[in-house]
């Protein structure tokens, strides 16, 4: 009874109490926000109102709305106005004058013309004009009046989160743009997914790939699911324990400057890399997810999830400075660290609390650099600068992480999976620690993800060529 006192309520007009003459408007600004929304519900995707590029080479110099979201706002304006709840559409006549520019705001104006008694129906002139005064639409509504009177809360509008995979991913490559490919060994890609994705890859100008597995195999594969290999070098050997030895060749002999997971176990790659003194710099070797999530405003990085079952707190001090240090590559001056706990205060009976002051601690001394730590933090507190507030949490890190860092692998993957199958978020991932990066993709990735992870590691090869010059082609 409460909520309803302070809730907005809605009255019509009923056809008795119209005049003619009598006019109601509706004012309303147009968002990029509000394209994508009416696009997303009708289907219509025209480049026009989504393509910034297209839409800049066409008549109109820019993004327009589609010409029925200004029909929509009369709609609106009768629906829920005048005459309001009851109304019911008979005609609607649309002439279309002026395109509608993101940041124009509209007057929509209904204006009573005739009555007629005897079908309680009423016709309506429409205008709708910009903040110029200039119209961009015009013409006639018959609608069926309510003729009975209704006074109702206003009805709470779905939230519509939008989320545009495809601009994200655009976002990403732009940060790779001018940059050269990278020479990459794709380590047994013999099934669709793996061989595909690489070869994406190559299209997009990120990598050179040579790969390495059964030639036969390989090829048999391309032909199935028409794949077309043209600028790839293939190194053809029996199986994927001789193709992972084989790409750890190439690496120790700076043949090439990243590797990339093919359709082998993850753990036979890593162990032929690691297997090799060459390969190794002294850090511990450790697996980063980069997820773009539709409720979260940037990239969030997630470790290890992946790589180390049950890091110690020494193994965790290698796993964030590796997230630290890659971050800081994707162009993050200085990284928020926060390090994940059930509970956001140091409690003995949970090990992962201690590590993470520790951790903060050793931050302070200079034992891990270049980026902002604070733990333990709650996943809710530390994404959610609301649910710190709540908790009176003060801090930097809490509610703007770019980096989470994981108790232990088992709550780190499931993190990752919930973010990607319940939250609609898209990742990519590599390994980092090594001298070189390694793309990690798993089987169930689709190709734009693989692609993202070929390009997470050609930004990492790129920075380890600096010392490595000859890694980069």
């Amino acid at each position: 009874m409460n909520a309803l006192l302070h809730t907005e309520l809605i009255e019509n007009v009923t056809y008795d109490e119209i005049s003619l003459g009598q006019s109601a408007r509706l004012l309303r600004t147009l968002t990029l926000a509000d394209i994508q929304a009416f696009a997303a519900v009708s289907g219509d995707t025209n480049p026009s109102h989504l393509d910034a590029n297209y839409a800049n080479g066409t008549l109109y110099h820019g993004v327009i709305a589609h010409g029925m979201w200004s029909g929509a706002l009369i709609s609106a304006l009768l629906g829920t106005q005048f005459p309001g709840p009851g109304t019911i559409y008979q005609e609607q006549v649309l002439h279309f004058t002026k395109p509608v520019h993101v940041g124009d705001t509209l007057t929509v104006t209904v204006t009573v013309q005739s009555k007629d008694d005897a079908k309680k129906s009423v016709v309506l002139d429409c205008e709708v004009v910009n903040q110029k005064g200039e119209p961009v639409l015009h013409g006639t509504a018959r609608v069926l009046a309510p003729t009975r009177k209704v006074r109702l809360p206003r009805v709470t509008t779905p939230q519509i989160q939008l989320f545009d995979p495809q601009a994200r991913f655009n976002d990403l490559l732009n940060l790779t743009k001018g940059m050269p490919a990278v020479r990459c060994a794709v380590v047994h890609p013999c099934d669709q997914g793996s061989l595909s994705g690489a070869m994406e890859a190559a299209g997009f100008g990120l990598i050179v790939p040579v790969l390495i597995g059964p030639e036969v195999r390989i090829r048999r594969v391309a032909e199935e699911f028409g794949i077309d290999l043209t600028g790839a070098e293939i190194i053809s050997v029996e199986h994927s324990h001789a193709a992972a030895e084989k790409a750890a060749q190439l690496a120790v002999s700076d043949d090439v400057a990243m590797l990339m997971k093919g359709s082998l176990h993850t753990d036979e790659l890593i162990h032929a890399v690691l297997a090799r003194p060459q390969l190794r710099t002294g850090r511990r070797v450790s697996h980063v997810f980069r997820f773009d999530i539709p409720l979260y405003p940037k990239p969030l990085l997630i470790t290890d999830a992946a790589l180390n079952i049950r890091p110690t707190l020494e193994e965790k001090v290698d796993i964030i400075q590796n997230a630290i240090d890659f971050a800081r590559i994707m162009g993050v001056a200085i990284p928020k660290v926060a390090i994940l706990s059930a509970v956001e205060t140091v409690n003995p009976n949970i090990p992962s609390t201690l590590d993470a002051a520790a951790l903060c601690k050793m931050a302070e001394r200079g034992q891990i650099t270049g980026g902002i730590l604070d733990g333990p933090l709650a996943f809710d507190n530390a994404i959610s600068a609301h649910a710190a507030e709540i908790k009176h949490i003060e801090s930097s890190v809490a509610g703007d992480a770019d980096i989470l860092a994981v108790p232990d692998l088992e709550s780190g993957n499931m993190l990752a999976k919930q973010l990607e199958y319940l939250a609609g978020a898209s990742g990519s991932g590599l390994v980092l620690g090594a001298r070189l990066p390694i793309a990690l993709t798993s089987r169930a990735d689709g190709p734009m993800n693989r692609v993202a992870s070929a390009l997470l590691a050609q930004l990492a090869a790129h920075n380890a060529g600096r010392d490595h010059p000859r890694q980069v082609w």
